[in-house]
């Protein structure tokens, strides 16, 4: 029998499978109830006492070999008819990157890599801010229009809290942590309570910037927005500023780049004037850099901010901002090639 058991461990050590098929009749033959193991367990009553132990163990290596050998061989049946099935070779490299991204998340990579060129480091904040770092630190006066229900989403069982009008809150976070030099964009996700229009939406994109420093100037913050429009428009791109107001910042300014959508010509973007406003921006208030624990009588800086969304019409000449939040795969097909 120990003859026997020896010729079919050869057996099947040596057996191989080029289809299913062979591999049943593979298993019959030795698992079935009439099979060569069922037979050698019949005839394991013949054997002599003092040999059954060993020739029981014998039984057994080969009942596991040969399930053994089924299990594997089976597997590699099942993996070669999947791939020739599918035609697929899973081990090539992919052709390239599959779908596109979405063009604010193309316009804000752009103004990362600008401003990191100058030395600007990214922060992030929470969406949902407190009143102090939202409005209090930056200097918003109890009655600010800012603050009144029709342009803040606040929540409904705490006053004090609020979905982030801008990201400048992030700003005041890093202020508190942080002593100068500072020198920071914050991009993010913003919300304000107003009308859905071609040129408006209640959920938009911001890049706020902060540098704060010793003998930080006026002329420090326009070079490095002159910097900014050259680089992401181009080198035609002509630029004003006019004075504004803001809470945080004095003296403060909006700045305006040339419509390239419509060459100058006026269309709905630029109000027909020829141009656009992308972002405002100003020296900040003492008051601020105080109620952030910063000596206003050492250090100076200046901040800005602008929206993602009227960058990117700009620069890719879309004409309706609720493009951006349709998800419509016509518009989106357009981007395939950014990334």
């Amino acid at each position: 029998m120990k003859d026997r058991i020896e010729e079919y461990l050869r057996e099947v050590e040596s057996f191989k499978a080029d289809g299913h098929e062979k591999l049943e009749e593979f298993r019959i033959k030795f698992l079935s109830k009439k099979g060569l193991i069922p037979g050698l367990f019949a005839d394991f009553k013949n054997v002599a006492a003092e040999e059954r132990k060993e020739m029981g163990q014998f039984i057994n290596k080969l009942k596991n070999e040969v399930q053994e050998k089924i299990v594997n061989l089976k597997d590699q049946l099942d993996s070669s008819s999947e791939s020739t099935s599918s035609g697929l070779d899973l081990s090539l490299p992919a052709h390239g990157p599959m779908g596109t991204r979405h063009p604010l998340s193309i316009v804000r990579n752009d103004i990362i890599d600008i401003f990191a060129r100058i030395g600007f480091t990214v922060s992030e904040g929470p969406e949902i801010e407190d009143d102090f770092h939202n409005f209090t630190a930056l200097n918003f006066p109890e009655d600010h229009p800012a603050r009144d229900m029709q342009d803040t989403f606040f929540i409904e069982k705490d006053p004090d809290i609020a979905l982030r009008t801008h990201t400048s809150s992030v700003q005041v976070r890093v202020m508190e942590t942080t002593q100068p030099p500072i020198r920071t964009i914050s991009p993010g996700r913003v919300f304000r309570n107003e009308a859905i229009s071609a040129r408006a939406h209640c959920i938009f994109h911001q890049v706020e910037g902060l540098y704060v420093d010793e003998n930080v100037s006026f002329a420090d913050l326009k070079q490095t927005l002159f910097y900014f429009a050259k680089e992401l428009f181009g080198e035609e791109t002509e630029t004003r500023f006019r004075p504004s107001y803001f809470p945080f910042t004095e003296p403060s300014a909006e700045m305006d780049v040339s419509c390239n959508i419509c060459g100058g010509k006026g269309c709905n973007v630029c109000k027909y004037t020829g141009w656009v406003e992308i972002l405002g921006c100003g020296m900040v208030d003492p008051n601020v850099l105080e109620s952030c624990n910063i000596d206003s009588k050492k250090y100076t800086g200046f901040a800005f901010g602008m929206g993602i969304e009227r960058i990117t019409m700009l620069k890719y000449q879309i004409n309706d901002l609720r493009l951006f939040f349709e998800n419509d795969l016509k518009f989106l097909d357009q981007f395939k090639s950014s990334y």
